[in-house]
């Protein structure tokens, strides 16, 4: 089903929200970074947008060495108020089984008991109630790079697998479900920052620039100030909401995702296009720069980006420039840069000097866009 002006709604998204758009589309996950004295900024521009522009539910966990399995699952289960027991359940132990009720000829041991039986039969459908949490839509995974290895193994298996374990129960993801952490840029390169399994399971990468600014923030004046923005908090509360499903009063529901992603299937590529998409990795594979990162889930990914850009550009086929593009978001944050020492040339006669100089600012970024310059491109 095609939506009339649904193109004219995607023009008027931002750079930021064209990303989590073709993540949402793909099914996919991606890393966004920033200067680290705009994160704050950010984050609230991403829960905006999770709000406003998609009318998702969101979790934002602010991540350090402390936080544990225990804080990822629980700031990412949040519980579903429009079900009609909700406050009954919740203030079951408050008002119903009140000790001001049980006076008169019971004995004290007796009603000690009694408030004992009480205590755990609430305890049991408390239980019981939090067994039915839900996980969000969006995660906002703040300083992720800063979490334990655990916590970052067990948001690849909640990727992977797209369910959590309680203490109780297991939780399943929603059909739209995106996972996204936000970083500070690093000079050494994306590639550093997470667990290589879990940034290579990462779709795209984003960087966003200041200048862009922050549309929604600005819309909504909700600028931190610096108190708000040097909170010491570990986890902060996800948002107990679930939008209704297909709103009409945000500007890309689900029924639009779907339709992108339906025309994003029915996209055709040439063989020529196909041939340059495939120099393009081997290029990059073979640079002296590249230490790895060019994997086989990386072409996948490769692959599966080039189809989503193309209804974007209301084409049903790939063209040479939109491969480009995708080369940049898909290897971003997976390449990583040679160090001089490890370079093959040093065992025929190289000199360590001369590969320092050779290799001396080689980045991630300026590695693609050399390939990118390298590989002819087809007419």
């Amino acid at each position: 089903m095609e939506f009339p002006g649904l193109f004219d709604r995607i023009e008027d998204l931002s750079d930021l929200e064209i990303a989590i758009l073709l993540c949402l589309v793909a099914k996919e996950h991606c890393i966004i970074d920033t200067q680290r004295d705009v994160l704050d900024d950010l984050e609230t521009e991403l829960r905006l947008v999770a709000t406003n522009i998609f009318g998702l539910s969101h979790a934002v966990l602010n991540c350090s060495r402390e936080t544990s399995l225990e804080d990822f699952s629980n700031s990412i289960l949040s519980h579903d108020t429009e079900r009609v027991d909700y406050d009954r359940l919740s203030s079951f132990g408050a008002s119903a089984f009140s000790p001001d009720r049980y006076t008169g000829s019971i004995s004290r041991s007796s009603r000690r008991f009694s408030e004992k039986s009480r205590d755990k039969a609430s305890l049991r459908r408390r239980s019981n109630y939090l067994d039915e949490r839900k996980v969000v839509n969006i995660i906002i995974a703040k300083n992720f790079d800063h979490a334990p290895e655990e916590v970052q193994l067990q948001a690849l298996d909640l990727m992977r697998t797209r369910r959590i374990f309680s203490r109780t129960s297991v939780h399943t993801t929603p059909k739209t479900f995106l996972f996204i952490p936000l970083v500070a840029s690093d000079p050494r390169g994306l590639s550093s920052l997470l667990n290589k399994h879990l940034n290579d399971h990462m779709f795209v990468s984003y960087h966003h620039d200041p200048r862009d600014g922050f549309p929604n923030l600005e819309d909504d004046s909700g600028w931190l100030s610096d108190d708000q923005g040097s909170m010491s908090s570990v986890i902060r509360k996800p948002i107990l909401s679930f939008p209704k499903p297909n709103d009409q009063s945000v500007l890309i529901n689900e029924d639009h995702i779907n339709t992108l992603r339906q025309l994003s299937e029915n996209v055709t590529l040439s063989a020529d296009v196909n041939s340059y998409l495939h120099n393009l990795i081997v290029f990059l594979r073979l640079n002296r720069a590249v230490a790895g990162g060019i994997s086989a889930t990386a072409t996948s990914h490769f692959h599966q980006l080039v189809r989503c850009l193309a209804p974007l550009q209301q084409v049903d086929y790939v063209f040479p420039s939109l491969v480009a593009v995708a080369a940049r978001k898909i290897y971003r944050h997976r390449i990583i840069v040679a160090n001089p020492e490890n370079d093959r040339s040093l065992l025929y006669g190289s000199t360590l000097m001369a590969v320092e100089a050779i290799l001396a600012g080689a980045t991630a970024e300026g590695v693609i866009e050399d390939v990118i310059a390298e590989v002819e491109a087809p007419l």
